[in-house]
């Protein structure tokens, strides 16, 4: 790896470091390798972008999108919180407790840790407050279950690592189901050792009925078919990717409109302009991480890698290891977008050099990289509750330590026993 190459991406790195957008400062460094190094041409940078974008899985990505944001917008969100307190309400910390139960519910629609966050931020903080919980607990627990969100599908950050990396987009859906079902129960368990030390009580008094628990299912059925949609749609093999993406899109957008009666003209128009912009981003994305794929190539980046690793150990728990620590440590100081568009090809080189499964890296990946949006300079999941709650980022942090912990010992878990992971892909595969 050329001496050029370290002080570009060095640059690009401070130039997020001090606020440049991501997009502006990926694309920027790979124009300046281009410009200046003696076998390269800038058109060859813009063959690279354009041809990545020639993709038809890629019209996945404004469909799930667009999916994730009608759920937000549509109402549908109240509905999965009435259901989660019928169901949890009456457990110690019972606001909290519902908390995480509606980032499982609402991340397996949305896929996006900051939509979870912002819902939780805006509907569930005032009633904590105003059920004794402390603000900067309230603000913790909103973002550390918004973790949720990414590793199930419709997971954004899934889909670009499987198109990035070249790995099945339906075998890390899969791969994500269990790990989320395993940080919703560890941080539930966090939950009820926090409240049952301050004495935070339940927000029904005494548990649902079964009648209430129907009566709550019935309310919000249409909502929590999608998942269902999503699994067997996957398993049965019916759809592709990109075909599931538009029946996720169509079917939450009938719902929405014709049988809940939460989207009109106008929030149609404000969803479709959502969906364009985040669309756009995510695709520019993409091209950026095909310059910066082509640059590694030639410079032969992942070798490089791999042979620095193979002089640690070869041992892949080990590598999984410390890759957990490096993808943490950046998730604090770059922006997650930046560090999947750089390292998603380089680690899956490192993951078939080492044995490790491609699926299980790549859930790995999505859990480190969504922890990175929850500490400071640029987590983009803590500074989105602060602004909403009021909280004060000092508060937030040291309310936010157990959590740090319970995702961390989460993440141990899933490194050293794949099979948490791999067991739905490889069951469910048709």
């Amino acid at each position: 790896m050329s001496n050029f190459l370290i002080l570009d991406l060095v640059g690009m790195v401070l130039a997020m470091v001090i606020g440049l957008n991501v997009v502006f400062a990926v694309l920027g460094a790979a124009l300046i390798y281009f410009l200046f190094h003696a076998d390269t041409s800038p058109l060859v940078m813009m063959q690279q972008i354009q041809t990545s974008l020639r993709s038809f899985p890629l019209l996945a990505i404004p469909f799930f999108v667009f999916a994730g944001t009608v759920m937000a917008r549509g109402g549908i969100a109240e509905r999965i919180i009435s259901f989660a307190q019928v169901m949890v309400g009456h457990w110690r910390g019972g606001l909290a407790q519902v908390a995480v139960l509606n980032s499982l519910i609402m991340g397996s629609m949305s896929g996006s840790a900051v939509a979870d966050a912002a819902i939780d931020s805006r509907v569930l903080v005032p009633q904590m407050r105003a059920n004794g919980y402390s603000l900067g607990f309230s603000s913790a627990i909103s973002a550390a279950s918004a973790v949720i969100a990414p590793v199930l599908p419709p997971s954004t950050s899934l889909i670009l690592f499987g198109l990035l990396g070249q790995v099945s987009v339906a075998q890390l859906f899969l791969g994500g189901v269990v790990p989320a079902f395993v940080i919703a129960l560890a941080l539930m368990t966090a939950v009820a050792i926090i409240a049952r030390r301050r004495n935070y009580g339940s927000v029904l008094l005494q548990r649902s009925s079964r009648f209430e628990r129907l009566a709550a299912l019935r309310h919000c059925a249409w909502a929590l078919l999608m998942p269902i949609l999503l699994i067997v749609g996957l398993r049965a093999g019916v759809f592709t990717i990109t075909e599931l993406s538009v029946m996720a899109a169509l079917y939450t957008l009938a719902v929405s409109a014709f049988i809940y009666r939460s989207v009109g003209w106008k929030e149609l128009w404000l969803i479709l302009k959502e969906t364009a912009e985040t669309t756009a981003t995510v695709l520019i994305i993409m091209g950026a991480s095909a310059s910066f794929s082509y640059i590694f190539a030639i410079e032969q980046v992942p070798v490089h890698v791999v042979s620095a690793l193979t002089r640690i150990s070869d041992n892949p728990l080990v590598i999984l290891l410390l890759l957990n620590v490096a993808l943490l440590m950046l998730g604090m100081l770059v922006e997650g977008a930046a560090i999947m568009i750089l390292a998603a090809p380089v680690l899956v080189g490192i993951a078939r050099a080492f044995g490790i499964d491609e699926v299980h890296m790549g859930v790995i990946v999505a859990l480190n990289l969504t922890i990175g949006t929850l500490t400071p300079p640029v987590g983009i999941v803590l500074f989105t509750i602060c602004s909403i709650t009021g909280c004060r980022v000092g508060e937030f942090l040291r309310e936010m330590l157990p959590f740090y912990f319970t995702l961390a010992c989460v993440l141990l878990l899933l490194s050293a026993v794949p099979a948490i992971v791999l067991t739905l892909p490889h069951w469910m595969t048709p």
